[in-house]
């Protein structure tokens, strides 16, 4: 997310939360897999904020070849 201010540019700093609930959005509507490669985000995400993304990334030992499943919590299902 961005702001511009008195011709300033300020990029929002995305945390790894925020990665994973972005991630987490996509596949629920259906709009990527959970196979698909975390790279796979960067076509949803602006240009300019993709380095910060995989900076944070790299902080949690993340590679951008990894699934994006791998992104998500882990889930429980229910039986019916």
């Amino acid at each position: 997310m961005t702001t511009t201010i008195a011709n300033r540019v300020l990029t929002r700093h995305y945390t790894i939360d925020d990665i994973r609930e972005e991630a987490k959005q996509l596949v629920e509507c259906g709009t990527l897999d959970r196979c698909q490669p975390i790279c796979a985000l960067c076509g949803y995400i602006a240009a300019r904020e993709w380095p910060f993304i995989e900076a944070e990334l790299e902080d949690y030992d993340y590679f951008l070849r990894d699934r994006i499943g791998d992104l998500l919590t882990h889930e429980t299902w229910s039986n019916d």
